[in-house]
Formats: structure tokens, sequence, C-alpha cells
């Protein structure tokens, strides 16, 4: 089963939706047409491109709103001209490769934008790693500098000792340079184009092992790549958005780099922190809300009494990603702030594969959606033949927007122009995508193939249960067997045998959990994806 996001009707038909997508969403104004222009000239599809474009425009307009205050177009070009002329004379050249360790901030986005307009490759790094992390994925990736928030000193001293290092963000006296320190004795008049654009490489999640460098080269999206983004998620040029999710992975760093060059408002908060997310939305406005899944139920574990004190009516879209978003907790965030969720599902490889609107969570709770205008999404067997709709198979995606292979080596598969994304799914019989589980995590248990993803929303559909997850163990009878782990809410009194009684009513008896262990949170990194193999190692 095959679905492709084209859109509808022959050419004519085709530019008409363009026509109204791209203007409903504000971006065929003249003068924001003219500044993009200029400024990807000059920098690529890079954000620093959509930084000095919104410069160009209008200085003054709001770029960033952070724990310190507010900048604007004008200051973080301005700000970022010094700190690159500042790197450069520090030995950063183009092609360098240079770490960014550091959480949602500006040094954060001061950084990125500097590097990118000296065309240095940056490399993100996830702020949940300790030293030998750092070491191990330092030197394969061939980093020679580091810029990191102080917080880090210790892990980038221990990991990383001999490289060139700065500062992004102080709290106190940081001992080392800070990036504002060096940039503040510097010029800030505009710089010249870098040779080619750098090159930005987003780490994997590593749930499964070590995080793999996914590259990713400057490239222009093609149109309908673009049309289909803003056909589905409600995208506004000069939105105000609020990136909560962080923007060292894929999906923070998606939000920001196309914030900046439709020119947003961007807010950042350096933690997450449950309410201090919703005093943000309360205090800042914003229309749209970037986050992982993971966020919006502890949002909700507030409780309605502190949810009923901040104003969140701003709230136009809550875009989620990162990780799979269970159709309850979809419908239970919609129940309490109105129907403004969009699931994205993709992938730091493959980009993204679909989006769900909110009416489709309505309909089908747990869908990914439809494939946009401009990607085409195939269910493949083992054999690389399409299946039909409603089994299951492989997922296989084609766009203009996938990586360009791991920087060890290596590629995703990829049959007929498709690329895996590593997951396995089906569609329903309204054509709505639904991500079964990974491809390598299918537990074959006495000869039956369980996908622990179903278990797994059964689990957390229970009234007494927060969230699950389900992995297989070995065992010498059947070859693998289920083990659940289980999160329950406060004061709930299930215990083991009732949950397995509710799993066996609802499911095939195989895909009952042999054993089923309470915890009082499920191990998980940065981004919200649970860490399945320090589960695994709780035999």
């Amino acid at each position: 089963m095959s679905f492709r996001g084209t859109g509808r009707g022959g050419t004519f038909s085709r530019l008409v939706e363009a026509i109204s997508v791209l203007g409903g969403g504000g971006l065929l104004n003249p003068a924001l047409l003219r500044s993009v222009a200029k400024a990807s000239g000059k920098f690529g599809s890079t954000s620093a491109a959509g930084f000095h474009a919104g410069a160009l425009r209008d200085p003054d307009a709001l770029a960033l709103i952070d724990d310190r205050g507010t900048m604007t177009y004008g200051e973080v070009d301005r700000a970022t001209n010094s700190i690159a002329r500042a790197l450069a004379d520090a030995g950063v050249r183009a092609n360098d490769g240079v770490g960014l360790f550091a959480r949602n901030h500006r040094g954060f986005v001061l950084a990125q934008v500097s590097l990118d307009k000296l065309g240095a490759n940056t490399l993100l790094l996830n702020t949940g790693f300790a030293a030998p992390q750092l070491q191990e994925v330092c030197q394969r990736e061939g980093v020679n500098v580091v810029l990191y928030d102080e917080e880090f000193r210790s892990i980038v001293e221990q990991g990383t000792p001999e490289l060139t290092r700065f500062v992004t963000w102080s709290d106190d006296e940081a001992p080392e340079t800070t990036i504002d320190q060096l940039g503040a004795s510097h010029d800030s008049a505009d710089v010249e184009a870098p040779p080619r654009p750098g090159r930005v490489t987003i780490l994997t999640s590593g749930t499964t092992g070590t995080p793999k460098g996914a590259k990713r080269e400057p490239k222009r999206q093609s149109m309908d790549m673009l049309v289909g983004l803003l056909g589905r998620l409600p995208f506004r040029a000069g939105m105000r958005t609020f990136i909560v999710a962080p923007t060292f992975h894929s999906w923070g760093g998606m939000h920001l780099l196309v914030g900046a060059q439709f020119g947003c408002t961007l807010c950042l908060q350096r933690r997450f922190d449950p309410e201090a997310t919703l005093r943000g939305i309360s205090e800042w406005r914003p229309e749209g809300l970037a986050v992982v899944p993971v966020m919006m139920q502890r949002i909700l574990e507030l409780g309605s009494e502190t949810i009923a004190k901040y104003d969140t009516s701003s709230l136009r879209m809550v875009a989620a990603s990162g990780s799979a978003l269970p159709g309850e907790l979809a419908l239970r965030w919609m129940d309490t702030f109105g129907d403004n969720v969009y699931n994205l599902y993709g992938s730091t490889e493959v980009a993204h594969a679909s989006i769900a609107m909110p009416d489709e969570l309505r309909l089908a709770p747990g869908t990914a959606g439809r494939p946009p205008r401009g990607v085409t999404v195939k269910i493949l067997d083992e054999a690389g033949h399409e299946l039909p709709r409603g089994q299951t198979g492989r997922i296989f995606v084609r766009n203009d927007a996938q990586f360009d292979g791991y920087t060890g080596g290596g590629n995703k598969e990829i049959i007929e122009g498709l690329m895996s994304s590593g997951d396995v799914g089906h569609f329903d019989e309204h054509d709505l995508l639904f991500v079964d589980g990974r491809d390598d995590d299918m537990i074959i248990s006495g000869g039956e193939n369980v996908f622990p993803r179903e278990v797994e929303d059964l689990l957390a559909n229970h009234d007494d249960v927060i969230e699950a997850a389900v992995v297989g163990v070995p065992d010498p009878q059947f070859g693998q067997r289920l083990k659940g782990f289980v999160v329950l809410k406060t004061g709930a009194a299930v215990d083991e045998p009732a949950l397995k009684d509710y799993v066996k009513t609802n499911l095939a008896r195989y895909k009952v959990p042999r054993d089923i262990v309470f915890l009082e949170a499920l191990p998980r990194n940065p981004t919200g994806k649970i860490l399945k193999r320090e589960l695994s190692a709780r035999v």
C-alpha cells in the first residue's frame, strides 16, 4: 500500500493550491520574498539566511524571547557577524568541525548562526551526553572546537580536554571565554559569504546503541515540499512559536530553521518544566508550540487546577514529534486545550513522512496521519513488494529532505528511490498511516510475532497507568518473552495480575507480558524517547 502526498488534480489545480497555501501562510509577501532570496543567495538554506533576511526586511522585528529577555532580528544579525569574526580570528575556518553542546537559549541560536556564516560544519551534541559519549562522538566526527553551556564544563574538560572551547551560556562568571565576550571587540558589519554553506550533522537518538551522525548538506527544498508542509501544519510568516523540544534534535531544529526563514518570533526556555511552559505560553502568547509527546504528558500531569491558572488560548498549533504520540494522550490534550494537536511522523534520516491533523486524530487516535504533498510513503514486505491496505510491513519514504548518509559511512536501505524509516506500519481504511513499531523491535515469542507498540498503547490506556514500555527478554522455552514496565498514576492500586488480565481481555494471549515491573519513571533520552536498552538489561 502506498500513499503519495502530491496534491489534487492537474498542473493548474496544483498551482492554485500552491498559491492558496503560500498566500494563506503569508509567504507571498514581496518584501519577504526579496529578503529571503537575497539572504539565501549569500548563506544558502541555513539558519543564518533566515535571520539575515529578517534583519534586511525589518531589523526591529522581534526575533527571540528567552530567559534573558528579547533580541530583534537586527541584534541577532549584528551579534553573529561579530561572533563569526571572533571565531575566525580564533582559528575556526569554513568546513571545520565544531560541536555545539547547548540547551534552548539565545546562545545556541547565536552560535549556530555564527557558524553558518563561517561555513563551518556544525555537530549538534545531545545535552544528555556523559564525558565518554562526548569524547567518542567528537573524535569520530572530526570536531576541533566545542561551543558549550558552562553547566557542561566538567563533561567537556573530561571528554575533550584538548579541544578549543568557548562558552555559549553561563549563569555565573565562566572560566572559559564566552562567545559574547568574543564578539564584543569585533566589527558587527555584514560578513562575506562563506565559500560554501556549512553542513549540519544531527545525531540519531541512540536508543538502542551509540548515536550515529546523520549528515545533511544544505539544499533547497522543492515547492511541493513547502506547500505540503504548510498545507498540513498551520505555520504562518511572522507567527510566535515556543520551541520546547530540544533544538539540538531534528524536531526542535526544524522549528528554529523554519521559524527564522518565516520571520517568526521564537520563544525559548533553557530547561523544560511543565508549569514554566504553561507560564511561558500565558506570558508570551505563542500561536505555535513545538514539543515531544512526553512533554504533553508531563503538562497534563499537573492537573486541571494548576492548568486552569494559565491562559493558553493563544495556541493554534501544538506540533508533536520525536517519539510516538499515544492516541489517548492526543485526545486528553485536545479535551483540555482544544483541537490543536498536529502529530508529525518522521526520523532524523528520512525527515518528515506524514502529518496527522486534529480531525484525523479524533477519527483515528494514534494515527501518524497522511503524507503531505511532495512526500511518498509505501508499505513494503521483506521482498520489497507493496502490501495492501491493512497489512503491516516496512515503511519506506521518498521526499527532497532526506539525509545524505551517516558520517561514519553507510545509509538507510533504499528501494527504488524510497528510504527505509526503520519502522513498520500500515494504512487503515481511511488511508491513514499507523506506525506499529520499530522493524528491529519485533519480538518473536513461541513463533508468534509481536510488535510492542500495540501492547504499550493498551497498557497506557488503562485508567491507573501513566505510561508503559514492553521489551523482549530471553526465554529458554519460547526464545523470547514479553516483559512490561509500567508507571502508575499517584494513588493507583492496580497490581500485576490485574494488568495481565486487562491485556488478555483485549489482545491475543501470546501478547500478554509474562512479567510486569512497576517503575517511578521510564528511562528516556532528552528528546523523550524511551531507552529500551536500559529496560532490556533489567532481565
